[in-house]
């Protein structure tokens, strides 16, 4: 082929392949070969809306008790499915009696929900007002003073003396609130008279004459010690109790906005887990003790002490201290769950004090009413700092106690034995009218006196006195041979129907050191011969 030729054909392909290049770039673009600019054009990332029932149960059901931390990973599901397995395991941590098919928490979790709806709704629901929400939180109150028409009040001292005239308001009572506090007052009041009660901030809220010029004035207004504009403010003088500080309000309300904790959900699954609990474990001592409630109700105590010296300190605060969480699980002969007790017991002690605080015990009570049976306790408590635990298990008989025949209830011999006070409401140790810390070691200091403390039930009535005719008479043994003996002279006795109570304390300070046996002779005088006496023992030690 000439290069003319050649020329041409070489020309022709390049020309067809320019007209392809053009045909290709004169085409309008397709849609999926260019991003669109058009932000609506673009396929979002939307999760799936929830479901209305579970928008319920997490924004109203359990919304006064779901911590953040669980909202949080329930927010982060993405299935149904995922959703009701958490739902599921929520409720199980909270399930006081895991080994029954109900869940006790939650049935009644439900209930105080359906209460508050019927009781205190008003222009919202129940479960939206102040009073709905400390109640499906916290549960019933142990008392409620309530004055739902206000009217005539004479305010007591501390909120300042003098009468007034208030709103309609209620003061809930409870003895105890985990991480809140011990003898609580919430006060909600109805400045409107439609029903709907608020928490009060403070005792003035409830004051109708509050801002009524000469009118409700207090004890020192009316001395002209201050005048009404001080009580407005907030600045006037009064003899407050330390839980009507503004402050101390505050953070009872802070404290009960906050869901009720989980606790020592850890602790609770080393009783099944695994029956080795530490190679170093804690040693502590439990007791149990048993007082009459009623015919079918018997109040059991259940005692965990510990040495300071089986903890660890750390410094915190400027102060070194000792904690341990105790968690126990009560359960019936048929397998049944009784009940479960969890708390953690705290020690403080300054640098200079610590070599003396290592020498104390840490102690611990929870009392549970019982039906009489055959039980058994587990209990563990575990060394925050180190996380080192130990484990007892006890089995116990819950005592019947006839009406008929005179019984008594544990003899309990005490490291501190006194009368109660108002600071003593709710506490621990109480026992009737009495403070009472046994001392489960039974081991006593030269000079430190031992506490005998006994209650005596079903003595009969003298009726010539109308009072309990009893012989109660103590003996201390040492060695086999009598020490001392006495008899009551029912100065310390308190009787509350049939109920006598021995309430002693024996000093050691002459006392020689070594073993003793304490008996107490109980006699009635008036019952028939063969069932009118009882016969109590215990053991002691005093030491140097």
């Amino acid at each position: 082929m000439s290069n003319k030729g050649i020329f041409r054909k070489f020309s022709f392909i390049a020309l067809t392949i320019a007209m392809a290049a053009l045909s290709i770039t004169a085409q309008p673009p397709k849609g999926n070969d260019k991003p669109s600019q058009d932000p609506n054009d673009k396929v979002r990332n939307v999760k799936p809306e929830l479901k209305e029932a579970y928008k319920k149960w997490i924004n109203q059901d359990v919304l006064y008790i779901i911590t953040k931390e669980e909202k949080r990973a329930f927010n982060a599901l993405v299935t149904d499915e995922e959703r009701e397995n958490f739902i599921e395991n929520f409720w199980r941590r909270r399930d006081p009696n895991p080994d029954t098919e109900e869940n006790e928490y939650r049935e009644e979790f439900y209930e105080r929900i359906a209460y508050a709806n019927e009781h205190f709704t008003s222009g919202i629901p129940g479960w939206r007002t102040d009073r709905g929400k400390v109640y499906i939180a916290w549960g019933k109150p142990d008392s409620i003073e309530s004055h739902p028409s206000g009217g005539a009040y004479d305010r007591p001292t501390w909120e300042g003396g003098g009468s007034t005239t208030t709103y309609p308001f209620e003061v809930w009572f409870y003895r105890h609130l985990d991480d809140v506090g011990d003898g609580l007052e919430i006060e909600f009041v109805d400045p409107t008279g439609t029903g709907e009660y608020r928490m009060a901030r403070n005792a003035q809220e409830k004051d109708a004459l509050r801002t009524v010029p000469g009118a409700g004035m207090t004890t020192n207004e009316q001395l002209g010690i201050s005048d009404q504009g001080d009580r407005i403010n907030g600045t006037a003088a009064t003899y407050q109790r330390e839980q009507d500080s503004p402050f101390r309000r505050l953070e009872i309300q802070s404290a009960l906005s906050r869901p009720p904790a989980v606790k020592f959900s850890d602790l609770q699954s080393s009783l099944t887990d695994s029956p080795v609990i530490d190679t170093n474990p804690i040693e502590f001592d439990l007791r149990v003790d048993f007082f009459r409630q009623s015919d079918e109700k018997v109040v059991t105590t259940f005692t965990v002490q510990a040495s300071n010296k089986e903890l660890t300190f750390d410094p915190v605060g400027g102060l070194e201290t000792a904690k341990m969480n105790i968690f126990g699980r009560i359960t019936a002969v048929s397998g049944k769950r009784s009940g479960i007790f969890e708390e953690s017991v705290t020690t403080n002690a300054t640098s200079e004090e610590l070599a003396e605080a290592r020498e104390r015990k840490s102690v611990y009570q929870k009392a549970i009413a019982l039906t009489p049976g055959t039980y058994k306790v587990d209990v563990v408590v575990r060394d925050v700092s180190t996380g080192k635990k130990g484990i007892r298990n006890v089995g116990f008989t819950v005592p019947r106690y006839d009406e008929k025949k005179l019984s008594t209830s544990s003899l309990v011999l005490t490291s501190k034995l006194r009368t109660t006070d108002e600071r003593d409401i709710g506490q621990m140790f109480v026992i009737g009218n009495a403070k009472v810390i046994p001392n489960l070691s039974s081991e006593y200091k030269q000079g430190q006196e031992v506490g005998i403390y006994l209650q005596i039930y079903n003595a009969e009535i003298d009726q010539t006195t109308l009072r309990p005719a009893v012989d109660v008479e103590y003996i201390l043994m040492r060695g086999g041979k009598e020490v001392f003996r006495q008899t009551e002279d029912w100065s310390g006795l308190s009787d509350s129907g049939q109920r006598l109570t021995i309430a002693r304390l024996l000093p050691t300070t002459n006392v020689p050191l070594g073993d003793y046996d304490i008996k107490i002779n109980i006699k009635d005088r008036v019952r028939a011969e063969g069932q009118q006496a009882i016969k109590v023992e215990g053991k002691f030690s005093v030491t140097k």
